[in-house]
């Protein structure tokens, strides 16, 4: 186990992508009603393969974002990175520190402004959600995905039959790839010693495990 950082650092732009097939968004509707069943504050992913087979410009999606990304100076990271395609309902505070550790997620929202922010309840930055929103975090960073108008992530504003479906395509950019650390400036090996002792990831807080208040994201002593 290797410890480091976790960066403040959250870069982001609105990239002009073209919308999305309307046969392929119907698919993706009934897949998250469904087949997914997606409660308020769920994320869970969608088939991508079968969609690309139906979405004509999907390469021109991931060009946007290479050339945006080079343009970060990221380099060719992301034609190398995995992908995957995600789908929310708005999104619980969270960090996926516990599991992604050695990445930083790099996304691009696919859906039109259905009045939802992506929301970094530590560093502040509240990036709204609108089609071709593009955005670089640590995957370390506590964030979620509220309604525009709160200050939380409250079940009530995902409730009814209101579409506040978001879906979007997700890169695990590796962290320990040069021009990634460097970007979002990350510090390797801050605590060895601490390191040596650990049998999986984790995020700590003045030295000591920590999680999220999931409605506020909030940091809180792990049990």
């Amino acid at each position: 186990m290797r410890s480091r950082s976790v960066s403040d650092v959250v870069l982001s732009a609105t990239l002009d992508v073209p919308t999305p097939p309307a046969r392929l968004v119907a698919d993706w509707q009934r897949d998250v009603e469904v087949r997914l069943g997606l409660e308020p504050g769920d994320v869970e992913s969608l088939p991508l393969p079968r969609a690309r087979m139906r979405w004509p410009d999907y390469p021109r999606c991931v060009q946007a974002m290479t050339d945006w990304t080079r343009g970060l100076g990221l380099g060719d990271v992301l034609i190398t990175s995995e992908v995957a395609l995600m789908a929310c309902r708005g999104a619980r505070y969270h960090h996926d520190g516990a599991q992604y550790g050695g990445a930083a997620f790099c996304n691009l929202f696919l859906s039109e402004d259905k009045g939802l922010d992506l929301h970094f309840a530590t560093t502040g930055h509240r990036i709204p959600l609108v089609r071709g929103t593009a955005v670089v975090f640590d995957t370390g960073q506590p964030h979620a995905v509220i309604a525009r108008h709160s200050n939380g992530f409250d079940m009530a504003d995902f409730a009814g039959e209101r579409d506040c479906t978001q879906v979007f395509l997700t890169w695990e950019l590796p962290i320990e790839q040069a021009d990634v650390a460097h970007t979002l400036r990350i510090g390797f090996d801050t605590q060895p010693a601490t390191a040596l002792l650990l049998a999986d990831e984790q995020v700590q807080v003045n030295g000591a495990r920590a999680t999220l208040c999931p409605q506020t994201g909030r940091w809180m002593a792990a049990d």
